[in-house]
């Protein structure tokens, strides 16, 4: 397992990507729409820093609230060997609040800790196996 990156909660995706670029001269790695969720996410990177920031919003229907102050940690993403595994392993020591889905390349899946806080662990998916013909 390995801390991956840390999430935070934005009301204004153009605003916050601003303020990260132009004042604390963080770079964009890359953006992308979240069918999921219908948010979306930039994930910012500073030079000479190895842990990556990723700037969420979402709209106000949904699966999350409106924004309120306090919001604004959004998750802590772990990443695992295996999320179905390690969701398996932990049954008993974890609440799973959004179960496994495929997102690109990774297996997500989302679960609270013990204060509430949302962590999001993740995996590479395996290739999918070919069918002979």
């Amino acid at each position: 397992m390995g801390f991956r990156y840390t999430g935070i909660r934005v009301r204004d995706m153009a605003r916050s990507v601003d303020f990260y670029t132009r004042v604390m001269g963080m770079r964009v790695g890359f953006r992308m729409n979240i069918a999921e969720t219908g948010g979306k996410i930039a994930i910012l990177k500073s030079p000479r820093g190895s842990q990556r920031l990723e700037l969420n919003w979402y709209p106000p229907k949904g699966i999350h609230a409106r924004y309120r102050h306090g919001d604004e940690l959004d998750h802590l993403a772990f990443g695992v060997r295996d999320v179905r595994g390690f969701l398996r392993e932990h049954r008993t020591d974890v609440k799973v609040r959004i179960p496994p889905f495929r997102e690109g390349g990774d297996w997500l899946a989302f679960m609270v800790g013990p204060d509430g806080e949302w962590i999001e662990i993740m995996s590479a998916a395996k290739p999918r196996a070919r069918r002979s013909v």
